[in-house]
């Protein structure tokens, strides 16, 4: 069955340098690398490996393989930094795709491009052919919510749909911004046409336009006829996430683009014409990121024509346990658990705490209970410690007094229980979400300030 996925990613895909097949459980089963000259891993340092050994900078959060296996949906195109347990660093766009048999998952496949160097080698979108189509995208029903302000934006979706306008769509890390511009896409006209998405996220700026907008054979060395990711989505949709990340020079460019309806590839001169619907995302105040010069103000107004809020879970309080309910039931069926619910304590918890990861966290933090819970119901015992340090106030004092799992007070050296509570804090940030700029923004400090802090405590991703 392995052979047979193999050869019809060969069929499907061109300028392949690397594929890994896994198991349900992410330990590999198969691997080819075809670039030995940028990636030293061979077969037998890796087979029958779990993923995550083999890469052990990436999380159950950050791996595409991981994230496949858990939700069952594509990931295109992803850019990756893979940082090997023999200490190599390896830039790398990857594809990955869930292997079923029987509507049950049995296993992912990976495919990755490589990059030698990003302003030597920027060819790095993985090839599609043109009999590929879009694989399982999020609808307006995999929103679940039963908050009013939620249902308001399931109820313009398809209005929004309607139109060729831009979108963009603001909320914090976690909040689901990407659900929501899948459901903008599978509720349009364009539902047959591909939906690319594109993080924007410290990408330099030469590699991210090569990324965007293609490339000419001979324009730089290693140059090859590339498409950019505009022309990929000809006719469908481009979902560009972070836009705030973005260097101004590269906004000028996707700003042309947008207005012109066309794009020139890096090193070209011939205009191509493009027919996409805009969708960007922002994890941070719109307004407060033009003021201080983060986005450009005439890239804001041309891709906020329609704008769409997403709010945090701490406001949507009556989603908080209407989505426990959900991804209790979800991992039940994931995992062949019987879980029932929350005792009263972890359910005080759950309300106390401000979920600075939002919707994101607590399916992180549901799954983790899963992983250790010895009863019918998860207890405070089974949350994370980082949740119950966190919950302040005298409530939160008295219920978690007598628990000797999670006790606040422990007497001992107050410089060294600071180091401790930091690093877990800082731990947790990076399990949370899917970059140092996302894991810094939601600490409240700077990306510069983030590494500091890691290499300070020990701290390795």
């Amino acid at each position: 069955m392995l052979r047979r996925y193999v050869e019809q990613l060969l069929n499907v895909y061109n300028y392949i340098d690397g594929i890994v097949v896994t198991n349900k459980f992410g330990y590999i089963e198969f691997y080819k690398n075809f670039r030995p000259e940028l990636n030293k891993l061979k077969e037998s340092d890796v087979l029958h490996k779990h993923i995550l050994d083999v890469y052990p900078g990436l999380t159950e959060e950050t791996s595409s393989v991981m994230r496949v296996l858990s939700t069952g949906r594509p990931i295109s195109n992803e850019f990756q930094v893979l940082k090997t347990y023999k200490g190599q660093s390896i830039n790398a766009i990857n594809t990955t795709l869930p292997i079923r048999q029987n509507d049950e998952i049995i296993g992912a496949v990976d495919v990755s491009r490589y990059i030698d160097s990003p302003f030597e080698r920027q060819d790095i979108v993985l090839s599609i052919k043109d009999n590929v189509t879009s694989g399982n995208l999020y609808s307006v029903d995999d929103i679940i919510t039963s908050s009013r302000e939620m249902e308001i934006i399931k109820e313009r979706i398809p209005m929004i749909a309607d139109t060729d306008s831009s979108v963009l769509i603001y909320g914090e890390t976690g909040t689901g911004k990407e659900l929501v511009a899948q459901s903008i896409h599978t509720s349009s006209k364009r539902r047959n046409k591909r939906f690319i998405s594109q993080n924007c996220a410290a990408i330099p700026a030469n590699l991210l336009e090569s990324i965007l907008f293609g490339t000419v054979k001979g324009s730089y060395t290693g140059a090859e006829n590339k498409p950019g990711l505009f022309e990929i989505a000809n006719g469908g949709t481009l979902f560009l996430d972070e836009i705030n990340s973005m260097e101004k020079s590269v906004q000028a460019k996707i700003l042309k683009a947008i207005e012109e309806k066309q794009v020139v590839r890096l090193g070209g001169y011939e205009p191509i014409k493009t027919d996409v619907k805009i969708v960007s995302a922002i994890n941070q105040d719109p307004i407060k990121c033009v003021e201080e010069g983060r986005i450009r103000s005439d890239l804001f107004y041309r891709l906020s024509v329609v704008q769409i809020n997403v709010p945090p879970l701490r406001e949507r309080q009556k989603d908080l346990f209407y989505l426990t309910d959900h991804f209790i039931k979800e991992f039940n069926k994931l995992m062949g658990r019987e879980i029932l619910g929350l005792v009263e304590e972890a359910e005080s918890i759950f309300s106390a705490y401000s979920w600075p990861g939002n919707v994101r966290e607590l399916k992180n933090v549901i799954e983790g209970a899963f992983n250790i819970a010895s009863g019918r119901f998860i207890k405070a015992s089974d949350l994370p410690a980082y949740i119950k340090q966190n919950v302040s106030g005298s409530h939160s004092r008295n219920l978690l007094a007598g628990d000797p799992e999670t006790e606040m007070f422990i007497p001992g050296n107050l410089e060294e229980a600071m180091r401790n509570y930091e690093r877990e804090i800082i731990s947790r940030a990076l399990q949370m979400t899917d970059s140092y700029v996302e894991a810094a923004e939601l600490l409240g400090i700077t990306k510069q300030n983030l590494n500091y802090k890691m290499n300070k405590l020990g701290i390795e991703r």
